[in-house]
Order: structure tokens, then C-alpha cells, then sequence
């Protein structure tokens, strides 16, 4: 693209709108990502009692495996929703802004 091109894209205030709100939902998903996962690892280093506990009575299932398993289909989920609100709303932002540069 042109210089002034990406001047136009940078001076719209639809683009600035467009970075803040998408900033804010990338930090909010990277602290719904890295907090369980920080707070899973503090916990093993500190209480692996806790994780090698059973679920319930009886069960061979210990919480260390289902809290792993909780956070990577977490993760999954968390990757889901970006993907979701990235194809509806970004995606219109991204061209409303570029249609505005081309005319």
C-alpha cells in the first residue's frame, strides 16, 4: 500500500476503534489463557497433593488430569470464540476501513 494510503487507514477513527477493541479482547482471551495455566503450575509446585487427589471415591481419575484437560479444551474454547468474533465483527471493520481508503 501507499504511503498515504496507511495514513488515511491510521487517521480513521473506525481503525482506532477497531485496535483498541480487538487489544482488549486479545488481552482478556491471553488472561483467560495464562492464569488458569500459571495457577495449575503454582499449584504443582507448591500443593501436588491437591492434583494427585481422586475426583470422587473410587475413581482412578486424579484432579491433576482433569483440570489438564479442562485447560486445554479451555484453550480450545477460548481460540474458538477469537476465530468466531474475528470472522463477524473484525473482519466487517477491517473492510468497512478499506473500502473507505479505495474511494
Amino acid at each position: 500500500m501507499e504511503t498515504t494510503a496507511l495514513a488515511g487507514i491510521r487517521s480513521n477513527p473506525s481503525f482506532t476503534s477497531l485496535v483498541k477493541r480487538r487489544s482488549r479482547f486479545v488481552a482478556l482471551l491471553t488472561a483467560g489463557t495464562l492464569v488458569p495455566y500459571y495457577t495449575f503450575i503454582f499449584i504443582a509446585g507448591f500443593n501436588p497433593q491437591w492434583l494427585a487427589g481422586k475426583v470422587f471415591n473410587g475413581s482412578m481419575v486424579n484432579v491433576g488430569w482433569l483440570a489438564g484437560v479442562v485447560l486445554i479444551v479451555g484453550v480450545w474454547l477460548l481460540t474458538g470464540l477469537y476465530v468466531l468474533r474475528a470472522n463477524r465483527e473484525f473482519d466487517d471493520l477491517t473492510a468497512q476501513i478499506l473500502a473507505g481508503v479505495k474511494k
